[in-house]
């Protein structure tokens, strides 16, 4: 699989303060994004290259247009008509819209560049599961498209999970391994959670505020509010970071279609034109080894590879992805034996699994598959010699559907040497026991699913029939699956 890889810039935290002017209030998570506008990554970027202006509408540099309040309400009400989302012109918006557009062109020049690379990959996954096109503007209010992003409150990554929910998503967080820095992996997630919370609400704007601050938070607020589903009447008894978040994407709806108009241009990054290529790995390795066997710049390896915390690649359950400039293909695979033999563990490496250890391969033959009209994961993994789980797990499906056109990763020889891995098995693994949840007040199937480890909306879900998930019944028991002690 070969993509054009983005270097990462700033953390732009969500935004708060409703009713106020976000450019003068002394709100701490504004002061948050002052500070990081001043490091000295911004100032001595090497990775970034500004374009020329396209000053399309006769701009002089620097020129930082105003317009009178009947254009962004016109502006806005246009691109209301083209989505499911509330587009609401007011005074918190426009507040948004003179922070991105005026106090902080630099950070949304960067954003633009960044969308480039980052947007393809938030469509693609939007559309797998149905949802609007717009929720991609989403990560520019939570990390200004930075994938190593990490806020006061730990939330990491594009879309800023904490680790409890990170893991109840699928998420793999250890000392060692951080899935929500995963592009592909940590997007994903975020598109199952978001369609869980529009699921429960049945509103955008406030599936938006859940994913800030919390179902509870909003179910709190609501009733508050008398029991109205309107996020702008709920809005004061929401928390007050959490008052700014729906402006702030507003306004990221906004300039991201009009920036032009603002004399804001994209900064393009430099990798853009460099082609990345993946190379899928069974043995633990340090990212700093493989750097040096192979030629590369160390730094540009691990910046490549934000997924592993400590520059160690551990043993993996399956083969682990790993990110190299495509130059350094041809090295890598002359030096595979020697990468292969490299990493000497010492206190600071993962210990590896019994299980892992037994099945591990020197390297592993991958194969990439272009679905064909007519064909199911069924026919491709018969065709293959594998089942239909690995194929769901290499490629990280949550279901069968497929379409033609889809690539599809396969490693023929890793399914067979896991065989005795998973005959090894212990007797008790995998197994469920059923155990009956009463429905308390303010309970959502995302809060009930976090007190039990291991169990997903999807599986209360699936277990319940077709209940109805956003008006759950108090009192009334539903079936849970966990795993037997």
């Amino acid at each position: 699989m070969r993509l054009r890889y983005l270097f990462p810039v700033l953390l732009l935290a969500p935004l708060g303060l409703v009713g106020q002017d976000p450019t003068t209030a002394p709100d701490p998570v504004l002061e948050r994004i002052d500070e990081l506008s001043r490091l000295p990554w911004l100032k001595n970027d090497p990775f970034t290259t500004d374009v020329a202006e396209l000053n399309v509408h006769g701009f002089a540099p620097g020129q930082v247009p105003v317009y009178h309040e009947d254009v962004y309400r016109k502006r806005l009400l246009a691109l209301d008509e083209r989505t499911p989302f509330k587009l609401t012109y007011n005074e918190p918006v426009r507040a948004y819209i003179d922070m991105y557009a005026q106090r902080k062109q630099e950070q949304t020049a960067r954003m633009l560049g960044l969308a480039q690379l980052y947007f393809p990959v938030f469509e693609q996954a939007l559309d797998r599961y149905g949802l609007p096109q717009e929720l991609k503007y989403l990560a520019v209010v939570e990390s200004a498209l930075y994938p190593g992003a990490r806020s006061r409150a730990a939330a990491v990554g594009l879309w800023q999970f904490i680790i409890g929910t990170g893991k109840l998503y699928g998420l793999r967080v250890d000392s060692y391994v951080d899935e929500r820095c995963d592009i592909y992996k940590s997007t994903d997630a975020a598109c199952r959670y978001l369609r869980d919370l529009h699921e429960v609400f049945g509103d955008w704007e406030l599936a938006l505020a859940a994913y800030n601050c919390g179902p509870g938070n909003v179910n709190k607020a609501v009733r508050r509010a008398g029991g109205v589903l309107d996020y702008w009447k709920i809005y004061d008894h929401l928390p007050r970071e959490t008052r700014g978040y729906v402006p702030a994407f507003i306004a990221a709806n906004y300039i991201f279609n009009y920036a032009a108009d603002h004399n804001v241009y994209p900064v393009i990054p430099n990798y853009c034109a460099y082609e990345v290529d993946t190379v899928h790995v069974r043995y633990p390795l340090e990212l700093d080894q493989l750097a040096a066997l192979i030629g590369a710049p160390a730094q540009e390896v691990r910046d490549l590879n934000p997924v592993f915390k400590a520059g160690v690649v551990p043993n993996m359950a399956w083969p682990a992805t790993v990110y190299i400039p495509a130059t350094y293909v041809t090295a890598f695979i002359q030096q595979e034996d020697s990468i292969s033999r490299s990493y000497r563990p010492d206190v600071s490496a993962p210990a590896p699994s019994t299980a892992v250890a037994r099945v591990e391969q020197p390297s592993t033959r991958t194969v990439t598959h272009t679905v064909r009209g007519g064909e199911s994961l069924g026919t491709i993994a018969r065709r293959h010699s594998v089942s239909v789980q690995d194929l769901r797990r290499w490629n990280h499906l949550k279901g069968d559907q497929i379409r033609a056109g889809q690539r599809l990763v396969l490693h023929p020889s890793a399914a067979r040497a896991e065989e005795p891995a998973q005959a090894a098995a212990k007797p008790g693994d995998g197994k469920k026991e059923y155990i009956y949840h009463t429905i308390q007040p303010g309970d959502t199937l995302w809060e009930i699913a976090k007190n039990y480890p291991g169990v997903s909306v999807d599986d209360i879900k699936r277990l319940n029939g077709h209940m109805n998930t956003r008006n759950l019944v108090v009192g009334k028991k539903i079936r849970v699956g966990v795993e037997k002690g």
